[in-house]
């Protein structure tokens, strides 16, 4: 039974009319498995790491990685996107319980990092590449708190290199050479 007198008038509304057509079901339980959160990052400054580069600034605020070694599909990035709205549910109901509020800064974003990403997932989903992002990252809508990173095709500079890392293939194998690279340039 629900406390609002509209979501009750709306249930029974759309359950009269749905019937004919359909199982109809109101107040249904959602019961959801334990999902692990790959990594969730909460900077203790918003200043940029310049030394992490894309990286550096993907951390500038709390988020959410989740790092794939193989294409994630569909239904894999919805799944990620489900973790990301659970950990913002559970951090509005925190916030209500100690009565204070939570700007929409504050709630964490999800970044998918993946090898590779085709342009039937990437337009399945609404991302798109943003003004002062490198070429790789895709924003999905604004709302949605999001983006898909492409390793393969973010480029070949400095800046990108500890994501390129952890790529796949050619794009892996020369970015380990170049922290190699540096490593030695270092030790020097």
């Amino acid at each position: 039974m629900t406390r609002q007198p509209h979501d009750q008038l709306a249930k029974e509304y759309l359950e009269e009319l749905l019937a004919p057509l359909g199982e109809v079901k109101t107040s249904k339980d959602v019961k959801s498995e334990v999902q692990e959160i790959d990594v969730w990052f909460v900077p203790t400054t918003t200043a940029i790491n310049s030394e992490l580069g894309l990286l550096g600034k993907m951390a500038v605020t709390s988020c959410l990685f989740e790092p794939y070694r193989n294409a994630p599909n569909e239904v894999e990035i919805r799944s990620c996107l489900l973790k990301l709205y659970s950990v913002q549910s559970e951090l509005l109901r925190q916030a209500k319980r100690e009565k204070r509020s939570i700007s929409e800064e504050e709630l964490p974003f999800l970044w998918i990092l993946t090898p590779t990403c085709s342009e039937i997932i990437l337009e399945g989903f609404g991302a798109k590449a943003k003004e002062g992002w490198e070429k790789g990252v895709y924003f999905l809508p604004k709302y949605q708190k999001a983006a898909i990173i492409a390793i393969n095709r973010l480029p070949i500079i400095e800046d990108t290199l500890w994501l390129r890392a952890m790529g796949k293939g050619k794009t892996q194998t020369e970015a380990i050479s170049k922290v190699v690279e540096l490593s030695r340039e270092n030790d020097k």
